[in-house]
């Protein structure tokens, strides 16, 4: 009985470490490899939906991520995100994970409402209100070559929530243009591409 119950407490032990491990992961093998194959500083392929593979992945949802500034793979790829972005041969105003073939909830935007227009990392953002107020505004994306259109369902302003990579939770209301930025970038999150506002578009025009 009492090896029996040895056992049991071993089994139990081993899979709440292996279901601890899971939770703390931030990156699946195949994931860690791909981000850590070149140095921090080198930008990161973008996929683009003209590529069968590439368009799976994009319309595929992320999963959260534990901010841990001392996460070493984290801030490896936080790292070459950044330099993805900011490439000469994507100069975006944001991007997303999945972009990169990494399905986690890490954007980065340009704050147009901020002075000099800094760059900024976000972790697990999700936005908790949208107004009722639209804007007009033309879109590109980095997954979508050649091509850019004017959508007319985002809202003017939003909430977000999201995390640093300090750990710590933020709530902010952003407006304009830069609120754009963070729609677009959230909908990669969710596997959604801006042509699917368009498709919304003349959906909402037929009714």
């Amino acid at each position: 009985m009492q090896k029996v119950l040895l056992l049991v407490i071993g089994v139990v032990v081993l899979n709440s470490c292996g279901g601890m491990k899971k939770v703390l992961a931030n990156f699946s093998v195949h994931e860690q490899d791909m981000i850590l194959e070149k140095d921090s500083v080198m930008p990161m392929r973008v996929l683009k939906i003209t590529n069968k593979k590439d368009s799976i992945v994009l319309r595929t949802a992320s999963k959260k991520v534990v901010a841990n500034p001392h996460d070493r793979v984290l801030k490896h790829f936080v790292s070459r995100l950044y330099k993805t972005v900011t490439d000469k041969m994507s100069m975006g105003v944001g991007i997303a994970a999945p972009q990169v073939g990494v399905l986690k909830n890490i954007i980065w935007v340009q704050r147009f409402d901020k002075e000099g227009f800094p760059f900024e990392v976000y972790l697990n953002p999700v936005i908790t209100h949208f107004t009722k107020q639209k804007q007009d505004c033309m879109e590109g994306c980095l997954s979508i070559p050649n091509r850019r259109d004017k959508t007319t369902t985002r809202a003017y302003a939003i909430v977000l929530e999201y995390d640093k990579m300090d750990g710590t939770h933020h709530t902010e209301l952003i407006e304009a243009f830069t609120a754009v930025i963070f729609q677009h970038e959230i909908d990669h999150l969710n596997g959604i591409l801006y042509l699917d506002h368009l498709k919304q578009e003349i959906q909402d025009a037929k009714e």
